[in-house]
């Protein structure tokens, strides 16, 4: 899957931005259109939908599409979260909107953060709190700036 990611967590528990971008000609795609009954271009998309996705403990997960979100929209979360971990002052609060907040407490060179997803209304989800374990906080500035440079 291409397309702008964002991953904040670990391989089991994390919160994502991501706007997939699926190839067509890809065999897991044609086949999973194929199941669907439409065409793989169809099944594709195209490719300009922003979804929140989460997992838990990686068993526990879902997710949400975001159809009124732009990239700009998306870059602005990334710089406000860049910018407070660049200042290092203490805990802090980013959203994304309605549907993600999130509450860091930086520590040393890492960083843990609570999670809290609204779906939006309309969704059959109930609202959702993540306990993200600390990550290395360096490596999550460079994916901030990963991030922002892939919506260039």
């Amino acid at each position: 899957m291409g397309g702008p990611a964002l991953f904040i967590g670990t391989d089991t528990t994390y919160v994502a931005l991501v706007r997939p971008r699926l190839d067509p000609a890809d065999p897991e795609v044609r086949e999973a259109a194929e199941q669907a009954g439409v065409s793989p271009e169809e099944f594709a998309g195209p490719g300009n939908v922003w979804a929140l996705m989460w997992e838990q403990d990686g068993v526990d997960g879902g997710g949400f599409e975001l159809p009124g979100l732009r990239d700009a929209e998306a870059e602005d979360f990334a710089d406000r979260l860049l910018a407070e971990l660049s200042f290092e002052s203490g805990p802090f609060t980013v959203g994304a909107g309605e549907v993600l907040h999130i509450q860091a407490y930086p520590a040393a060179e890492t960083c843990r953060f609570v999670s809290v997803i609204t779906p939006p209304e309309g969704e059959e989800l109930a609202p959702v709190t993540l306990d993200v374990p600390a990550v290395d906080a360096d490596a999550l500035r460079a994916d901030l700036e990963d991030f922002r440079r892939s919506l260039a």
